[in-house]
C-alpha cells in the first residue's frame, strides 16, 4: 500500500471520528424537533396525555382594550394560559407584555410582522422570530420557547428555522372562532362542545376579538365542569423524548 493511499485512509478515518464525536455532543442538547409525516413536518396540534388537561391560548396581534379584563378573569379563576404576541403588539403594548409575564402566563412568539411565513426563506423566518424574542427578552428577562405561525401557515423551512432557535411550533386542535364575532354564546359552545376537545387539547382564542372577554369566564367554568385542568402550553407539551403522529399529536417516546 503506497503512502498516498495511507494518507487518504487516515484522513477518512479522522473525518469519521469527528462526525461521531459531533453526534455525541449534539445528543446532549435538547433542541425541539417535529414529526415528519408523508415528507412534511408537523407542529404540535395537541398532546396525548392520560390526565384531563387542556391549554387555552390567545393570539395577540392587534388591540389591547380587553387584555386587562382577560388577565383579571384568569386571575379570578387561578388559570394560567399562553399569549402568542407579534412584535408590533409587543412594541405597542409593553406594559401588557410585562403584566402577562408578571401574572405567570406563558409568553409566546407570533412573529414580528404576521406574514405568511411559508413564503419566506429560512433566514427570513429566523429574523421574524428572533426580533420578537429579543424584544420580549429585553422587557421581561424571559426567553420564549413557544412559536405559533401567523394564519397557522407553515412549511418545513419554517419549522426547521424555529426548531433551530430553540422553539416548539404550536398550532391548535380546538378553534373558538372568536375572530368571526358570532357572539359570546357561540364562542362558549364552540369550545366546550367541540368534537375534538379532549385530554391534551390546545384551544385557540384571541385577546382582541370582540366577544372573547365576555365568553372567557364561561369557557373556563365549562371546561372545569367537564373535569379539565387548564394549564399553560409550556406545562402541557413534552419538551424532549417525544414523537408525534399524523395529526400532530405529541406523545412520549417510551422506547
Amino acid at each position: 500500500m503506497n503512502r498516498s493511499v495511507v494518507r487518504n485512509l487516515s484522513t477518512i478515518c479522522m473525518c469519521l471520528l469527528l462526525i461521531l464525536a459531533g453526534g455525541i455532543i449534539f445528543q446532549g442538547k435538547s433542541l425541539p424537533s417535529s414529526a415528519k409525516i408523508e415528507n412534511k413536518k408537523l407542529p404540535v396540534y395537541c398532546v396525548k396525555c392520560e390526565t384531563p388537561k387542556v391549554s387555552i391560548s390567545f393570539d395577540a396581534a392587534w388591540g389591547n382594550e380587553d387584555t386587562a379584563d382577560i388577565l383579571s378573569i384568569l386571575k379570578k379563576h387561578n388559570v394560567k394560559t399562553t399569549f402568542f404576541m407579534t412584535g408590533g403588539w409587543v412594541e405597542s403594548f409593553p406594559e401588557d407584555v410585562k403584566a402577562i409575564a408578571a401574572a405567570g402566563h406563558d409568553l409566546g412568539n407570533h412573529s414580528e410582522n404576521h406574514k405568511q411565513m411559508s413564503q419566506l426563506s429560512a433566514a427570513e423566518c429566523k429574523e421574524e422570530i428572533q426580533i420578537v424574542h429579543d424584544k420580549v427578552k429585553e422587557l421581561t428577562g424571559k426567553d420564549m420557547i413557544l412559536f405559533r405561525p401567523p394564519y397557522g401557515d407553515y412549511n418545513d423551512t419554517l419549522i426547521d428555522a424555529a426548531n433551530d432557535l430553540g422553539y416548539h411550533v404550536i398550532q391548535w386542535d380546538v378553534d373558538s372562532l372568536d375572530w368571526k364575532d358570532y357572539g359570546a354564546d357561540a364562542i362558549v359552545s364552540k369550545v366546550v362542545d367541540h368534537k375534538h376537545l379532549g385530554n391534551g387539547s390546545i384551544i385557540l382564542m384571541h385577546n382582541g376579538a370582540k366577544y372573547t372577554r365576555d365568553a372567557l369566564e364561561r369557557v373556563i367554568i365549562g371546561l372545569q365542569e367537564k373535569g379539565y385542568e387548564i394549564v399553560p402550553i409550556s406545562e402541557l407539551i413534552y419538551k424532549e423524548n417525544y414523537e408525534m403522529d399524523h395529526e400532530g399529536r405529541q406523545f412520549v417516546n417510551e422506547t
